[in-house]
Protein backbone atom coordinates (compact mmCIF):
# COMPACT_ATOMS: atom_id res chain seq x y z
CA UNK A 1 0.00 0.00 0.00
CA UNK A 2 1.09 3.40 -1.14
CA UNK A 3 0.37 6.94 0.62
CA UNK A 4 1.85 10.61 0.23
CA UNK A 5 1.91 12.53 3.55
CA UNK A 6 2.42 16.66 2.07
CA UNK A 7 4.34 18.58 4.73
CA UNK A 8 7.42 17.45 6.74
CA UNK A 9 6.75 19.21 9.90
CA UNK A 10 6.28 17.95 13.06
CA UNK A 11 3.59 15.96 12.47
CA UNK A 12 4.17 15.25 8.70
CA UNK A 13 7.32 13.85 9.37
CA UNK A 14 6.40 11.48 13.12
CA UNK A 15 3.30 10.09 11.04
CA UNK A 16 5.25 9.28 7.28
CA UNK A 17 7.64 7.72 9.45
CA UNK A 18 5.98 6.01 11.52
CA UNK A 19 3.29 4.16 9.07
CA UNK A 20 6.67 3.22 7.00
CA UNK A 21 7.93 1.79 10.36
CA UNK A 22 4.86 -0.38 9.96
CA UNK A 23 5.45 -1.64 6.03
CA UNK A 24 3.20 0.79 4.09
CA UNK A 25 5.12 2.59 0.77
CA UNK A 26 5.22 6.11 2.30
CA UNK A 27 6.47 9.38 0.42
CA UNK A 28 6.83 12.65 2.31
CA UNK A 29 6.28 15.66 -0.16
CA UNK A 30 7.40 19.09 1.06
CA UNK A 31 8.33 22.35 -1.36
CA UNK A 32 11.34 23.08 0.76
CA UNK A 33 14.50 21.62 -1.37
CA UNK A 34 17.27 21.82 1.41
CA UNK A 35 14.42 20.08 3.66
CA UNK A 36 14.07 17.18 1.44
CA UNK A 37 18.16 17.14 0.72
CA UNK A 38 18.16 17.32 4.34
CA UNK A 39 16.00 14.89 5.45
CA UNK A 40 17.46 12.31 2.45
CA UNK A 41 20.53 12.45 4.40
CA UNK A 42 19.08 11.79 8.11
CA UNK A 43 19.07 15.63 9.24
CA UNK A 44 15.55 16.30 10.89
CA UNK A 45 14.06 20.02 10.88
CA UNK A 46 12.89 19.06 14.69
CA UNK A 47 13.57 17.50 17.25
CA UNK A 48 12.02 14.49 18.69
CA UNK A 49 13.67 11.39 21.06
CA UNK A 50 13.62 8.37 18.89
CA UNK A 51 12.95 9.73 15.42
CA UNK A 52 15.91 10.60 13.39
CA UNK A 53 16.85 6.34 14.07
CA UNK A 54 13.41 5.54 12.45
CA UNK A 55 13.48 7.76 9.04
CA UNK A 56 17.23 6.83 8.94
CA UNK A 57 16.80 3.20 9.03
CA UNK A 58 13.01 3.52 6.99
CA UNK A 59 14.78 5.48 4.27
CA UNK A 60 17.66 3.45 3.87
CA UNK A 61 15.22 0.50 3.52
CA UNK A 62 13.42 2.30 0.78
CA UNK A 63 10.27 2.18 2.46
CA UNK A 64 9.94 5.79 3.33
CA UNK A 65 11.21 8.42 0.40
CA UNK A 66 11.36 12.32 0.45
CA UNK A 67 9.89 14.66 -2.72
CA UNK A 68 9.06 17.80 -3.73
CA UNK A 69 7.27 16.30 -6.63
CA UNK A 70 3.37 16.17 -5.99
CA UNK A 71 2.27 15.26 -9.22
CA UNK A 72 5.21 12.02 -9.72
CA UNK A 73 4.70 11.01 -5.77
CA UNK A 74 0.90 10.80 -6.25
CA UNK A 75 0.62 8.18 -8.79
CA UNK A 76 -0.17 4.99 -7.41
CA UNK A 77 -1.20 6.67 -3.93
CA UNK A 78 -4.58 5.43 -2.15
CA UNK A 79 -4.55 7.88 0.50
CA UNK A 80 -2.98 11.63 0.74
CA UNK A 81 -2.22 12.94 4.40
CA UNK A 82 -2.21 16.75 4.21
CA UNK A 83 -0.12 17.81 7.30
CA UNK A 84 1.16 21.33 6.55
CA UNK A 85 1.03 24.10 8.90
CA UNK A 86 -2.40 26.10 10.23
CA UNK A 87 -0.44 29.10 11.51
CA UNK A 88 -2.97 31.29 13.74
CA UNK A 89 -4.07 34.52 12.01
CA UNK A 90 -3.99 38.11 13.90
CA UNK A 91 -7.50 37.21 14.93
CA UNK A 92 -6.87 34.16 16.32
CA UNK A 93 -8.49 32.10 13.71
CA UNK A 94 -6.06 28.98 11.63
CA UNK A 95 -5.07 30.14 8.64
CA UNK A 96 -5.81 27.18 6.06
CA UNK A 97 -4.10 28.86 2.79
CA UNK A 98 -1.57 25.82 3.02
CA UNK A 99 -4.14 23.15 3.53
CA UNK A 100 -6.31 24.50 0.43
CA UNK A 101 -3.56 24.88 -1.64
CA UNK A 102 -2.45 21.24 -1.15
CA UNK A 103 -5.84 20.33 -1.71
CA UNK A 104 -5.70 22.12 -5.17
CA UNK A 105 -2.69 20.45 -6.07
CA UNK A 106 -4.06 16.96 -5.20
CA UNK A 107 -7.09 17.71 -7.07
CA UNK A 108 -5.19 19.19 -10.26
CA UNK A 109 -2.81 15.52 -10.56
CA UNK A 110 -4.72 12.85 -9.01
CA UNK A 111 -5.27 10.07 -11.65
CA UNK A 112 -7.32 7.50 -9.87
CA UNK A 113 -9.79 7.11 -6.24
CA UNK A 114 -8.06 8.76 -3.36
CA UNK A 115 -8.59 9.47 0.23
CA UNK A 116 -7.50 12.78 1.38
CA UNK A 117 -6.68 13.22 5.26
CA UNK A 118 -6.62 16.06 7.10
CA UNK A 119 -4.16 15.30 9.63
CA UNK A 120 -3.46 19.01 10.31
CA UNK A 121 -5.52 20.75 13.36
CA UNK A 122 -8.06 22.37 11.23
CA UNK A 123 -11.22 24.36 12.39
CA UNK A 124 -14.62 22.41 11.77
CA UNK A 125 -15.72 22.71 8.40
CA UNK A 126 -12.60 22.36 6.84
CA UNK A 127 -12.82 18.92 5.16
CA UNK A 128 -15.61 20.58 3.48
CA UNK A 129 -13.51 23.44 2.13
CA UNK A 130 -10.97 21.00 1.00
CA UNK A 131 -13.24 18.53 -0.90
CA UNK A 132 -14.28 21.70 -2.78
CA UNK A 133 -11.24 23.16 -3.57
CA UNK A 134 -10.85 19.40 -4.87
CA UNK A 135 -13.24 19.03 -6.82
CA UNK A 136 -12.57 22.41 -8.30
CA UNK A 137 -9.60 21.64 -9.83
CA UNK A 138 -10.86 18.46 -10.94
CA UNK A 139 -13.85 20.79 -13.33
CA UNK A 140 -11.12 22.77 -14.61
CA UNK A 141 -10.03 19.54 -15.78
CA UNK A 142 -12.78 18.02 -17.15
CA UNK A 143 -12.48 15.48 -14.84
CA UNK A 144 -14.95 13.28 -12.59
CA UNK A 145 -12.08 11.40 -10.45
CA UNK A 146 -13.95 10.23 -6.98
CA UNK A 147 -12.50 11.08 -4.11
CA UNK A 148 -13.32 11.20 -0.49
CA UNK A 149 -12.15 13.65 2.25
CA UNK A 150 -11.55 12.15 5.96
CA UNK A 151 -10.47 14.27 9.33
CA UNK A 152 -8.15 12.07 10.94
CA UNK A 153 -6.45 14.45 13.90
CA UNK A 154 -3.10 13.69 15.66
CA UNK A 155 -2.70 13.20 19.36
CA UNK A 156 0.57 13.44 19.36
CA UNK A 157 2.50 14.39 22.61
CA UNK A 158 5.92 16.36 21.79
CA UNK A 159 8.79 14.61 23.33
CA UNK A 160 7.02 11.42 23.26
CA UNK A 161 5.28 11.58 19.85
CA UNK A 162 6.57 8.56 18.40
CA UNK A 163 6.05 6.11 21.22
CA UNK A 164 2.21 7.69 20.64
CA UNK A 165 1.89 7.18 17.12
CA UNK A 166 3.57 3.72 17.36
CA UNK A 167 0.78 2.50 20.66
CA UNK A 168 -1.66 5.16 20.30
CA UNK A 169 -4.44 5.02 23.30
CA UNK A 170 -7.09 6.05 20.38
CA UNK A 171 -7.27 6.85 16.91
CA UNK A 172 -10.07 9.03 15.64
CA UNK A 173 -11.30 9.35 12.57
CA UNK A 174 -14.14 11.37 10.50
CA UNK A 175 -15.49 9.62 7.44
CA UNK A 176 -18.18 10.06 4.57
CA UNK A 177 -18.31 6.45 2.80
CA UNK A 178 -17.32 2.85 3.66
CA UNK A 179 -14.70 3.49 1.09
CA UNK A 180 -12.76 5.67 3.27
CA UNK A 181 -13.73 4.03 6.50
CA UNK A 182 -11.96 0.45 5.18
CA UNK A 183 -8.67 2.40 3.78
CA UNK A 184 -8.28 3.91 6.99
CA UNK A 185 -8.72 0.76 9.02
CA UNK A 186 -6.31 -0.75 6.84
CA UNK A 187 -3.95 1.79 7.26
CA UNK A 188 -4.21 1.77 10.58
CA UNK A 189 -4.73 -2.00 11.53
CA UNK A 190 -0.91 -2.69 12.97
CA UNK A 191 -1.49 0.13 15.24
CA UNK A 192 -4.71 -1.26 16.99
CA UNK A 193 -3.21 -4.93 17.73
CA UNK A 194 -3.11 -3.62 21.44
CA UNK A 195 -6.25 -3.03 21.70
CA UNK A 196 -7.10 0.44 21.48
CA UNK A 197 -9.88 1.39 19.39
CA UNK A 198 -10.24 3.40 16.35
CA UNK A 199 -13.14 5.69 16.91
CA UNK A 200 -15.33 6.32 13.53
CA UNK A 201 -17.56 9.18 13.09
CA UNK A 202 -18.30 11.88 10.92
CA UNK A 203 -15.90 14.90 9.80
CA UNK A 204 -17.25 17.43 12.06
CA UNK A 205 -17.32 15.34 15.22
CA UNK A 206 -13.35 14.24 14.68
CA UNK A 207 -12.74 18.00 13.58
CA UNK A 208 -13.94 18.97 16.42
CA UNK A 209 -12.48 15.97 18.90
CA UNK A 210 -8.81 17.64 18.09
CA UNK A 211 -9.80 20.95 19.58
CA UNK A 212 -11.91 19.45 22.61
CA UNK A 213 -8.94 17.77 23.78
CA UNK A 214 -6.58 20.25 23.64
CA UNK A 215 -8.86 22.97 25.23
CA UNK A 216 -10.02 20.38 27.99
CA UNK A 217 -6.21 19.67 28.78
CA UNK A 218 -5.14 24.05 28.53
CA UNK A 219 -7.92 24.42 30.83
CA UNK A 220 -6.64 21.75 33.55
CA UNK A 221 -3.52 23.62 33.21
CA UNK A 222 -4.63 27.02 33.90
CA UNK A 223 -7.20 25.76 36.66
CA UNK A 224 -4.31 24.57 38.15
CA UNK A 225 -2.01 27.65 37.93
CA UNK A 226 -5.37 29.84 39.34
CA UNK A 227 -5.75 27.31 42.10
CA UNK A 228 -1.82 27.98 43.09
CA UNK A 229 -2.01 31.30 42.88
CA UNK A 230 -4.34 31.84 45.20
CA UNK A 231 -2.71 28.75 47.43
CA UNK A 232 0.31 31.46 47.90
CA UNK A 233 -1.86 34.08 49.31
CA UNK A 234 -3.77 31.81 51.64
CA UNK A 235 -0.40 29.99 52.85
CA UNK A 236 -1.70 26.53 51.40
CA UNK A 237 0.87 24.27 49.85
CA UNK A 238 0.00 23.53 46.21
CA UNK A 239 1.68 20.69 45.52
CA UNK A 240 -0.72 19.08 48.65
CA UNK A 241 -3.78 19.86 46.84
CA UNK A 242 -2.57 18.17 43.95
CA UNK A 243 -1.73 15.53 45.75
CA UNK A 244 -5.61 15.75 47.17
CA UNK A 245 -7.56 16.12 43.98
CA UNK A 246 -5.11 14.14 41.81
CA UNK A 247 -6.33 11.13 43.92
CA UNK A 248 -9.79 11.08 42.82
CA UNK A 249 -10.16 9.53 39.59
CA UNK A 250 -12.74 11.67 38.06
CA UNK A 251 -9.92 14.45 37.86
CA UNK A 252 -6.49 12.35 37.55
CA UNK A 253 -3.43 13.39 37.93
CA UNK A 254 -2.47 14.47 34.74
CA UNK A 255 -2.00 18.05 33.73
CA UNK A 256 -2.17 19.22 37.24
CA UNK A 257 1.31 20.68 38.09
CA UNK A 258 1.49 24.31 38.38
CA UNK A 259 4.00 26.45 36.38
CA UNK A 260 4.27 29.30 34.33
CA UNK A 261 1.82 28.38 31.83
CA UNK A 262 1.61 26.55 28.66
CA UNK A 263 3.41 27.03 25.50
CA UNK A 264 4.34 25.56 22.15
CA UNK A 265 2.67 24.68 18.70
CA UNK A 266 -0.75 23.28 19.40
CA UNK A 267 -2.50 24.84 22.75
CA UNK A 268 -2.11 28.05 22.24
CA UNK A 269 -2.80 28.03 18.70
CA UNK A 270 -5.99 25.97 19.41
CA UNK A 271 -7.70 27.50 22.01
CA UNK A 272 -7.62 30.09 19.98
CA UNK A 273 -9.32 29.12 17.31
CA UNK A 274 -11.44 27.45 18.99
CA UNK A 275 -12.94 30.76 20.56
CA UNK A 276 -12.54 32.22 17.12
CA UNK A 277 -14.98 29.66 15.34
CA UNK A 278 -17.24 30.23 18.32
CA UNK A 279 -17.60 33.71 17.98
CA UNK A 280 -17.72 33.59 14.37
CA UNK A 281 -20.93 31.32 14.80
CA UNK A 282 -22.38 33.75 17.54
CA UNK A 283 -20.87 31.98 20.78
CA UNK A 284 -18.77 32.58 23.22
CA UNK A 285 -16.62 30.44 24.93
CA UNK A 286 -16.72 32.15 28.30
CA UNK A 287 -14.23 28.69 29.88
CA UNK A 288 -11.65 29.24 27.20
CA UNK A 289 -11.31 33.20 27.00
CA UNK A 290 -10.26 32.28 30.90
CA UNK A 291 -7.84 29.79 30.39
CA UNK A 292 -6.26 32.39 27.41
CA UNK A 293 -6.10 35.37 30.21
CA UNK A 294 -4.83 33.31 32.87
CA UNK A 295 -2.66 31.46 31.07
CA UNK A 296 -1.02 34.60 29.66
CA UNK A 297 -0.78 36.08 32.84
CA UNK A 298 0.67 33.00 34.11
CA UNK A 299 3.87 33.80 32.08
CA UNK A 300 4.71 36.82 33.99
CA UNK A 301 4.41 35.61 37.55
CA UNK A 302 8.50 35.16 38.05
CA UNK A 303 9.27 38.11 36.91
CA UNK A 304 6.74 39.34 39.05
CA UNK A 305 8.41 37.64 42.30
CA UNK A 306 11.83 38.74 40.73
CA UNK A 307 10.63 42.19 40.98
CA UNK A 308 9.45 42.52 43.92
CA UNK A 309 12.92 40.25 45.16
CA UNK A 310 15.18 43.36 44.01
CA UNK A 311 12.65 45.96 45.15
CA UNK A 312 12.28 46.54 40.84
CA UNK A 313 15.82 47.29 40.55
CA UNK A 314 17.34 45.08 38.12
CA UNK A 315 19.12 47.10 35.89
CA UNK A 316 22.36 45.73 35.84
CA UNK A 317 21.29 42.60 37.28
CA UNK A 318 22.35 39.24 35.43
CA UNK A 319 20.42 36.20 35.86
CA UNK A 320 21.18 32.54 34.78
CA UNK A 321 18.17 30.77 33.25
CA UNK A 322 17.97 26.96 32.79
CA UNK A 323 15.25 25.68 30.24
CA UNK A 324 14.15 27.65 27.15
CA UNK A 325 11.84 25.04 25.36
CA UNK A 326 8.52 24.89 26.75
CA UNK A 327 8.80 21.50 28.11
CA UNK A 328 11.52 18.84 28.21
CA UNK A 329 12.11 16.73 25.27
CA UNK A 330 11.82 19.26 22.89
CA UNK A 331 13.51 22.41 20.79
CA UNK A 332 9.88 24.05 20.42
CA UNK A 333 10.07 27.70 21.49
CA UNK A 334 6.31 28.39 20.18
CA UNK A 335 4.53 30.82 23.09
CA UNK A 336 7.60 29.45 25.08
CA UNK A 337 7.27 31.03 28.64
CA UNK A 338 10.78 32.03 29.16
CA UNK A 339 10.59 34.27 26.29
CA UNK A 340 8.36 36.48 27.94
CA UNK A 341 10.75 36.08 31.32
CA UNK A 342 13.28 36.88 28.94
CA UNK A 343 11.74 39.55 27.34
CA UNK A 344 10.68 41.43 30.85
CA UNK A 345 14.21 41.11 32.13
CA UNK A 346 15.87 42.87 29.13
CA UNK A 347 13.46 45.52 29.20
CA UNK A 348 14.31 46.29 33.18
CA UNK A 349 18.02 46.70 32.10
CA UNK A 350 19.04 42.90 33.46
CA UNK A 351 21.10 40.63 31.46
CA UNK A 352 20.33 36.68 31.00
CA UNK A 353 22.49 33.66 30.45
CA UNK A 354 20.43 30.57 29.09
CA UNK A 355 21.42 27.19 28.91
CA UNK A 356 18.73 24.48 27.59
CA UNK A 357 19.69 21.35 26.60
CA UNK A 358 18.61 21.14 22.57
CA UNK A 359 16.64 24.74 22.43
CA UNK A 360 19.22 27.04 21.94
CA UNK A 361 19.66 27.21 18.39
CA UNK A 362 16.16 27.41 17.61
CA UNK A 363 16.48 30.18 20.48
CA UNK A 364 19.22 31.85 18.85
CA UNK A 365 17.40 31.95 15.39
CA UNK A 366 14.42 33.24 17.11
CA UNK A 367 15.98 36.00 19.37
CA UNK A 368 19.94 36.05 18.00
CA UNK A 369 22.10 37.35 20.61
CA UNK A 370 19.85 39.34 23.03
CA UNK A 371 21.16 36.71 25.37
CA UNK A 372 24.15 34.85 26.13
CA UNK A 373 24.36 30.95 25.74
CA UNK A 374 26.53 28.64 28.18
CA UNK A 375 27.96 25.22 27.12
CA UNK A 376 26.19 24.18 30.41
CA UNK A 377 24.22 25.20 33.12
CA UNK A 378 26.46 25.80 35.44
CA UNK A 379 28.49 27.94 33.05
CA UNK A 380 25.12 29.53 33.09
CA UNK A 381 25.49 30.19 37.08
CA UNK A 382 29.04 32.51 36.68
CA UNK A 383 28.64 35.78 39.00
CA UNK A 384 24.60 35.26 38.22
CA UNK A 385 22.22 37.33 40.99
CA UNK A 386 19.53 34.63 41.21
CA UNK A 387 18.63 31.41 38.83
CA UNK A 388 15.52 31.48 36.84
CA UNK A 389 14.33 27.42 36.50
CA UNK A 390 11.76 27.65 33.06
CA UNK A 391 11.89 24.04 32.04
CA UNK A 392 11.58 21.03 34.38
CA UNK A 393 14.90 18.89 32.43
CA UNK A 394 15.59 16.20 34.14
CA UNK A 395 18.86 17.31 33.57
CA UNK A 396 18.19 20.32 36.49
CA UNK A 397 16.77 17.88 38.95
CA UNK A 398 19.59 16.89 41.39
CA UNK A 399 22.14 20.36 41.26
CA UNK A 400 25.05 19.96 42.91
CA UNK A 401 23.76 23.07 45.27
CA UNK A 402 27.62 23.38 46.96
CA UNK A 403 28.72 24.57 43.13
CA UNK A 404 26.15 26.32 42.27
CA UNK A 405 26.86 28.57 45.45
CA UNK A 406 30.38 29.19 44.71
CA UNK A 407 29.23 29.92 41.04
CA UNK A 408 26.81 32.48 41.55
CA UNK A 409 26.78 36.13 42.94
CA UNK A 410 23.69 36.39 44.49
CA UNK A 411 22.05 32.85 46.09
CA UNK A 412 18.31 33.21 44.88
CA UNK A 413 16.39 30.79 43.04
CA UNK A 414 13.15 31.57 40.81
CA UNK A 415 11.88 28.13 40.30
CA UNK A 416 9.08 27.94 37.54
CA UNK A 417 8.02 24.50 37.45
CA UNK A 418 8.43 23.40 41.34
CA UNK A 419 11.52 21.47 40.58
CA UNK A 420 13.15 21.43 43.87
CA UNK A 421 11.87 20.98 47.72
CA UNK A 422 11.36 24.19 49.28
CA UNK A 423 13.10 22.39 52.76
CA UNK A 424 16.44 21.27 51.21
CA UNK A 425 16.73 24.52 48.96
CA UNK A 426 16.31 26.72 51.56
CA UNK A 427 18.45 24.77 54.05
CA UNK A 428 20.90 24.84 51.14
CA UNK A 429 21.37 29.02 51.95
CA UNK A 430 19.34 29.70 48.87
CA UNK A 431 16.38 32.04 48.97
CA UNK A 432 13.83 30.14 46.98
CA UNK A 433 10.58 31.13 45.12
CA UNK A 434 8.52 28.67 43.54
CA UNK A 435 4.52 28.39 42.31
CA UNK A 436 1.81 27.82 44.76
CA UNK A 437 4.00 28.04 47.54
CA UNK A 438 4.58 31.33 50.07
CA UNK A 439 7.89 30.84 51.08
CA UNK A 440 8.93 34.33 52.36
Amino acid sequence: MKIIVVGTGYVGLVTGTCLAEVGIEVVCIDIDQKKIENLKNGILPIYEPGLEELVIRNYKSGKLTFSTNLAEAIKGAKAAFIAVGTPPDEDGSADLKYVLGVAKEIGTHMSEYLVVITKSTVPVGTAKKVKDTIKQALEARNSDIAYDVASNPEFLKEGAAVQDFLKPDRIVCGVESEKAQEILNRIYKPFVLNGHPVIFMDVPSAEMTKYAANAMLATKISFMNDVANLCEIMGADVNMVRKGIGSDPRIGTRFIYPGIGYGGSCFPKDVKAMIKTAKDNGYTMQVLNAVESVNEAQKSVLVNKINKHFSNNLKGKKFALWGLSFKPKTDDMREAPSLVIVEKLLEAGATVTAFDPVAMHETQRMIGDKIAYAKDNYEALIDADALIIATEWPEFRIPNFEVMKRLMKGHVIFDGRNVYDVKETTEQGFDYYCIGIKTK
